[in-house]
């Protein structure tokens, strides 16, 4: 194969038009345009090697002949003969060596773009090693003291999703065919694999030791093929392993291997042929359906981990290290021959040049354009509310309990048995979670125009997406909001599924982390505590990235589970980390759960016997001893006072070696005896004044004789407040939580450790927001209410999740939670019961959505321009503009504003690709984009409006008017401004948002109470550029 054959070959692997059987993501895009880059491969490109070269030729052969004809001139004028002139023939040589190295520099350049770009590029991705010579790196470097760098600092990490991971397809039949994904035998097994690489296997089948919570050790077996039966339904489940194999083992090879064991296999064979259907290709005529699936499965796993933030600014200075130290070889330009020789490659290093610009300016327009569809801020694609039904009013109560799909949810959730099992008027009592997705329009659009300032009332918000986009699209409404960040990012560790590139683990997952960390900075309050879960395998990275991101003061909790994970390499770790960043170093105090039930009890006694008495004093004493949870400090206060008060006794001991100053030496008298009482040998720790008023308020204990040192009383208050410790030991286990409340999942952490952690972050406050971008399975939400409900409090919840058990566990449990805070065997305990709350959740179009629905077509008049240009303005076209230009139509334009209640996108319902059309909530996307809290939402689509009143960051009261510009045209808007409160006296808005083309006046006369007429003006906005400057907003915190 020539330099060049080999040359176009890498740059289509780089261009992603190589694999014309991939139909999905950036390759379907790239895909649709692959005839137009490879005749710019395959032939442009050459074409303009060959003119720069010859151009740069002619240039210096014209030059070399000029100087001949001197050199010829000089030589007769001296007298001699020109031929016999030594210069005269290094001239001719030159000449001839010039018109004959054109195909040597040809070949040089094929040879260094090769090289050149071969050296970044690793499977879909860019990898930004800064080279300095050879194999050695450069680091930029702004002279910090200290600095944390890693491989792919500089990009996105866009594996987020659990779709990554396992992949769904389902046949003709409804039956479903998933790939699994198993988790390595331990979390070490991921450590040393840099000299191998990581590829997708099919398992073997095989019996693995395992632990439970408890610690307690089963056996599992596994096998590469198995068939799952739940309700009706068959699942053909094939389980793979991402584990390290010898480097240079092909994906497709291994992909070939497990298609031949899977069609064989028994089961397969009998029952579940349909996978065998033919899907071919034309370079492959016989691809089965299963091949194609796993192809796209392995693909999307293996390739594509990151989107350069600048590959352009990045490969152009790369361009420069190589061309100054790989070509031209500088560190020796002192020797005569290396500088010879550089002289006669220049016009090969300026063709190398021009080139490599071109192609970098091509690949930066694809990863600009990827970047631009990462980081643009995705539709709400719907959203929904869920309230207790307290909360509504009687007459929506009844039409609520109408409903039937609702009395399904609550029978699914175990919170009533039947339907209309008890009285009404005993049910509207319950706090049952009255979800809108179940209700009809007309009833939903009534719900949320019945509640006042509802964004006051949200006291939870779910949103179903990746957690960039998510923090990305909430970050204005929630800016400088935030008071608490909580979250529990995956461990990297092979069990914990974090997929990451060949060699880039942990790098790898610091891009996950920096960029969530970066996005979610603009949100945090004055006074914030920035909160993380995590183990010993990424500690240290993790803590000096918040280091780097400036959280404030940083320390860490160690949280002992008390139980050892055994069965493992090395030590058996019983220990997790939360790393903690506050924004003061202000005291962190305990919830003071212990100081109530203590409190509680010693008045359950007094209640008891009619007051306090000797045996209230015993038994309550006893209580304390014998109470377990109770901490050495809690234990001390064993006594009560004869007003009911709690209190401990300390000394008064002066606390410093040295004697204190004389006068706190003064004794104390014993009130019965009248004798001095035994002075500590350094004296009192308080002054006379302060012991004078320490006795009149009986806050002294005197013995029964003047013979026993006085002590203190120190009340227990429920203001009492330990600051939190370092060191937390909690053996609970939040799985058995979930189990009692009847919802399956792995592992979770336990509500009790969470109400600790938010009532120190919260600093004891009883409201403020608390953010949690890993949700999992809604341990966070959970906590949050039954720390509300301890004190009362009034905090408030924001959680980001995208896996499945969004709908299977997470949201399942904050509606079991809202019904009653105990659960037992899958049944709630009625008589302790739950929340009255509303929580809001919603869904986000998703990256792999954004690229879906993306379509390149050049417009008419763009086409016809394309048609004239020559073939240098078709390159530059190609180059530059192409993927913008011809993807605008696709994204949002104006005229999908005109019907914005009827905007539709192809969004996937299952992991591998499959889509629906779906209405997509421009209202509720507005909202979010613009940062307006919304006060009231007046909803009649039969008519074709949305009003909604609300305010925006700024402070300024918001207007925000969507229509149907077909129901309410251009001519009629008028009629509706009084019907808007567009004119109101008493009701006036700071600005007022608009669809459509309107005729709206910006100033009208008014008349006063008083009769005076004066002018008024409207500060009038059109929706439409404002959406799509938001939208496309850049991402400042790269």
């Amino acid at each position: 194969m020539s330099k060049y054959n080999e040359l176009v070959k890498k740059l289509k692997e780089i261009f992603q038009i190589d694999r014309p059987e991939l139909d999905f993501g950036i390759y379907r895009i790239l895909n649709a345009k692959a005839d137009e880059i490879n005749n710019y491969l395959e032939n442009t490109l050459k074409q303009k090697i060959s003119d720069a070269l010859a151009t740069a030729g002619n240039a210096n052969k014209e030059e070399l002949e000029k100087q001949l004809t001197s050199a010829i001139k000089a030589a007769e004028d001296a007298g001699f003969n020109p031929e016999d002139s030594p210069k005269v023939k290094d001239l001719r040589q030159q000449i001839i060596a010039t018109s004959q190295g054109a195909n040597e520099h040809e070949n040089a350049v094929f040879t260094h773009l090769l090289s050149f770009f071969s050296r970044y590029y690793d499977s879909g991705d860019f990898v930004s090693k800064r080279r300095y010579k050879g194999d050695t790196y450069a680091i930029p470097y702004a002279g910090e003291e200290v600095m944390l760098h890693w491989a792919n600092k500089d990009q996105y990490y866009i594996k987020s999703g659990e779709n990554f991971a396992n992949y769904s397809f389902k046949l003709v039949d409804g039956r479903k065919v998933s790939f699994k994904l198993l988790a390595a035998d331990t979390a070490k097994d991921n450590r040393k694999d840099n000299d191998a690489d990581r590829r997708f296997v099919l398992i073997e089948p095989h019996t693995r030791t395992k632990f439970d919570e408890e610690g307690n050790e089963y056996d599992e077996e596994y096998q590469p093929v198995t068939v799952v039966k739940s309700d009706g339904t068959e699942e053909l489940v094939i389980q793979f392993e991402y584990k390290a194999v010898k480097k240079g083992t092909k994906q497709d090879a291994l992909v070939t291997d497990a298609l031949q064991k899977v069609l064989s296999h028994d089961l397969v064979q009998s029952s579940w042929a349909d996978i065998t259907k033919r899907e071919p290709t034309e370079k492959n005529p016989n691809r089965t359906l299963l091949e194609k699936h796993l192809t796209t499965y392995t693909q999307r796993n293996t390739a594509d981990y990151f989107i350069h933030k600048d590959l352009g600014g990045f490969l152009s200075n790369e361009l420069d290290f190589y061309i100054k130290n790989e070509v031209m070889n500088l560190d020796n330009v002192q020797n005569a021959e290396v500088f010879a020789d550089i002289e006669k490659q220049l016009r090969m290093i300026q063709c190398l040049r021009s080139i490599s610009s071109d192609i970098i300016t091509f690949l930066a327009q694809l990863e600009n354009f990827q970047k631009k569809l990462w980081t643009k801020r995705k539709f709400v694609t719907k959203s929904d509310y869920c309230i207790s039904l307290d909360m509504l009013s009687k007459a929506l109560q009844d039409k609520v309990l109408e409903c039937s799909e609702l009395w399904a949810d609550w029978i699914n959730l175990g919170l009533v048995t039947k339907r209309n099992e008890k009285d009404l008027d005993e049910l509207k009592a319950l706090n049952l979670p009255v979800d809108t997705k179940y209700l009809d329009s007309t009833i939903k659009n009534q719900l949320l125009e019945e509640i006042e300032d509802i964004d006051s009332k949200v006291k939870g918000v779910i949103v179903g997406s990746d957690n960039y986009h998510s923090l990305k699209l909430l970050s204005k409404k929630y800016e400088k909001k935030v008071d608490l960040v909580h979250i529990d990012p995956p461990y990297n560790t092979f069990s914990s599924g974090f997929l990451y590139k060949n060699s880039f683990q942990h790098s790898s997952w610091l891009s996950l982390m920096e960029s969530r960390i970066n996005a979610s900075l603009p949100m945090l309050a004055n006074n914030f505590v920035y909160q993380s879960h995590i183990d010993e395998n990424e500690y240290e990275r993790l803590f000096n990235l918040f280091e780097d991101k400036n959280l404030g003061y940083l320390s860490s909790i160690i949280w002992n589970k008390q139980n050892p994970m055994m069965g493992g390499k090395g030590l058996a770790f019983q220990h997790e980390y939360i790393i903690w960043g506050s924004d003061s170093n202000e005291p962190f105090p305990m919830k003071n759960e212990n100081v109530l039930e203590m409190i509680k009890y010693k008045d359950s006694l007094i209640s008891q016997y009619n007051g306090v008495t000797d045996e209230v004093r015993l038994k309550y004493s006893k209580w304390v001893k014998s109470n377990k949870k109770l901490s050495g400090g809690e234990l001390a206060n064993q006594y009560i006072e004869d007003d009911g008060r709690i209190y401990q006794s300390v000394g008064m001991s002066w606390p410093n070696p040295k004697p204190a100053p004389e006068q706190f030496f003064r004794p104390l008298v014993h009130p019965v005896t009248g004798e001095n009482c035994p002075i500590p040998s350094r004296g009192w720790s308080r002054s006379p004044d302060k012991m004078d008023e320490l006795v009149s308020s009986n806050e002294i204990i005197f013995g029964k004789d003047h013979n026993t040192q006085p002590r203190r009383k120190i009340y227990l208050t429920t203001e009492s407040k330990k600051p939190i410790p370092s060191v937390i030991t909690s053996g609970a286990k939040g799985k058995v939580e979930l189990d009692h409340m009847g919802l399956g999942f792995s592992y979770c952490h336990p509500t009790s450790l969470y109400e600790t952690l938010f009532y120190a972050g919260l600093r004891g406050k009883r409201d403020g927001i608390i953010l949690d971008y890993f949700g999992g399975s809604g341990t966070t939400a959970h906590a949050t209410l039954k720390l509300n409900k301890f004190d009362n409090g009034n905090r408030t919840y924001i959680l980001f999740e995208q896996g499945q058990h969004l709908e299977s566990v997470l949201l399942p449990r904050i509606k079991k939670a809202m019904f009653s805070e105990s659960w037992k065997n899958g049944v709630p305990k009625l008589d302790d019961s739950g929340s009255s709350h509303c929580f809001k959740y919603m869904y986000l179009e998703s990256y792999e959505d954004t690229l879906n629905n993306l379509k390149l077509k050049k417009a008419q008049q763009t086409s016809d321009l394309f048609e004239m240009m020559n073939e240098e303005g078709k390159s530059d076209y190609l180059l530059n503009y192409m993927l913008e230009t011809e993807s605008k139509g696709s994204l949002l334009s104006t005229d999908d504003f005109k019907k914005p209640f009827d905007y539709k996108m192809k969004i996937a319902v299952d992991s591998a690709g499959a889509s629906e059309e779906q209405n997509v909530d421009l209202v509720e996307t507005f909202n979010y984009l613009i940062g307006l809290h919304v006060n009231t939402i007046e909803s009649n689509l039969d008519r074709g409006y949305v009003r909604i009143e609300g305010k925006l960051p700024s402070g300024e009261r918001a207007l925000v008017l969507w229509r149907d510009c077909e129901k309410i045209q251009y001519d009629d808007f008028t009629k509706f401004a009084n019907r808007f409160d567009l004119f109101a006296k008493q009701k006036t808005f700071d600005v007022i948002y608009v669809n459509g083309d309107h005729n709206l006046p910006t100033a009208f006369t008014d008349e006063g109470a008083d009769g005076v007429e004066s002018t008024r003006t409207l500060k009038l906005r059109q929706i439409e550029p404002e959406f799509l400057e938001q939208m496309f907003a850049p991402d400042e915190l790269v």
